[in-house]
């Protein structure tokens, strides 16, 4: 196995020339390695023992802790590479792969999926990115039920559809829209907060007689049109959740009263030219991005307690948290995503089998 990139040896000539050079992480140096190896057979014996008779630890959150304390460890196995350049023979540990808590594998896929969609999947044409966020109560059912999630995503979807077909002036009523949404389970303080970043072609697409692809671009995307998006998902998710029985009649009747939204919040205020792809690809990686930062993490007593730093202050000036060991552990496993469902999906004419997405 061949590096393709040369390495960099102080003792070499020219070694300022070079073009990269290699350097092992170290997980196991880091405050968050630390804290789950040693907390994480604790907590797992304490939370049986609090459920002796139920499951209060899925399967998939295990694995996932189990897996990340064997990321990036020799030990644990590795591949060995060699410079093709200079003859030098390194090791390059494996990693877990994982999608929840190990900081190093998200980062690269944040970084491979922005890339991807860029270079492959979104055409030249302006972009939008549209969050679309729930009351606590509608996101409870949101977290434990997938079929739920993927029905209330849908009917956000045929909203904004419609919308853009309204603000396209000549499109014709089959145009179709093209988006990605990103499902973020997270919010900035460790916390549950499932919501959905969803990255909108800010125009729609129609097909001519003649086969010919012509694009409408999106005009008057004000203020008005996103609340009216807005208020049309509120009325379809409480109808929904009626109907499915979560909410009763009178619970979906008071949150329709409830001001400012209800807790209903759609933001369609980022938007990326066409021609901008530096830009684009970094609002992909901030909608791909991991759950926290590892680099965040210190210790505030070693061993006992940690201390995660804010990306911004809340509005009571708090700057960080601190907690326990445990208590990371009980916020990290809330953000862990179950197995085998996308964390991003594909819309419109750009799903995977879009009759109009080659063209």
């Amino acid at each position: 196995m061949s590096q393709s990139r040369e390495c960099t040896r102080g003792s070499m000539p020219g070694a300022a020339a070079r073009v990269g050079v290699y350097r092992r992480r170290r997980p196991e140096c880091t405050v968050l390695y630390e804290a789950v190896r040693q907390e994480l057979e604790t907590w797992l014996a304490r939370s049986r023992e609090a459920d002796p008779d139920g499951d209060p630890i899925p399967w998939w959150v295990e694995e996932e802790f189990r897996r990340f304390l064997a990321c990036g460890i020799l030990a644990q196995g590795f591949a060995r590479a060699r410079c093709a350049a200079c003859g030098h023979d390194f090791l390059v540990a494996f990693s877990c792969k994982g999608r929840g808590v190990c900081p190093s594998c998200n980062t690269r896929r944040m970084a491979e999926t922005a890339a991807h969609l860029v270079d492959h999947v979104f055409p030249r044409v302006p972009v939008r990115q549209w969050v679309v966020s729930f009351p606590k109560r509608p996101r409870y059912f949101l977290h434990r039920d997938p079929a739920l999630l993927g029905r209330v995503l849908a009917v956000v979807l045929r909203a904004l559809e419609g919308r853009l077909r309204a603000c396209c002036a000549g499109a014709p009523a089959t145009a179709r829209f093209g988006a990605v949404t990103f499902i973020q389970r997270f919010g900035s303080a460790l916390n549950a907060h499932l919501h959905f970043h969803i990255c909108v072609i800010d125009g729609v697409f129609s097909q001519g007689a003649d086969g010919a692809l012509r694009f409408h671009p999106a005009a008057g995307l004000d203020g008005a049109a996103v609340a009216a998006v807005a208020g049309l998902v509120r009325q379809r998710v409480l109808r929904l959740y009626e109907r499915s029985g979560r909410l009763d009649a009178q619970a979906a009747q008071t949150m329709r009263q409830w001001r400012h939204g209800g807790g209903f919040s759609v933001d369609a205020s980022v938007r990326v030219n066409a021609n901008d792809r530096a830009g684009l690809e970094r609002l992909l990686r901030y909608c791909a991005r991991p759950a926290f930062a590892g680099a965040r993490l210190s210790w505030q007593r070693a061993g006992e307690r940690v201390r995660y730093r804010l990306p911004k202050p809340r509005p009571d000036g708090t700057a960080h948290l601190d907690l326990t060991v445990s208590e990371l552990l009980d916020r990290l496993a809330a953000l862990i995503p179950p197995p085998r469902r996308h964390r991003h999906r594909y819309h419109g004419v750009l799903a995977p089998n879009a009759p109009l997405r080659h063209a």
